[in-house]
């Protein structure tokens, strides 16, 4: 989940930084704070709602053919990762040669 933070102006919320969504996204803007370690521990109800929007979050399910296309990004970032790693060895080698 993507959490935004901003501020209400002029009855339109204005966010802190810009949002990498494409436009037209929907969101749900729901009035609250996030806690911080300056804000101390979270009070009872501030955990009670949490607890209730956490329970409603959905679950996140990928079909076979979704969990296949990442397994196949995943092992072709793997063999790219380990090419990469092997050329650094190389030139490291190199410069103590």
């Amino acid at each position: 989940m993507i959490t935004l933070k901003g501020k209400i102006k002029n009855g339109q919320v204005v966010l802190d930084y810009p949002a990498d969504l494409p436009d037209n996204t929907e969101v749900i803007v729901t009035p609250g704070s996030v806690a911080t370690d300056d804000d101390g521990p979270m009070s009872p109800e501030e955990i009670a709602r949490l607890l209730a929007a956490m329970e409603t979050v959905e679950p996140f399910e990928l079909t076979p053919q979704e969990e296949a296309e990442i397994e196949t990004a995943r092992r072709a970032r793997k063999e790219r990762e380990k090419v990469q790693f092997e050329e650094r060895a190389q030139t490291l080698q190199r410069m103590w040669e």
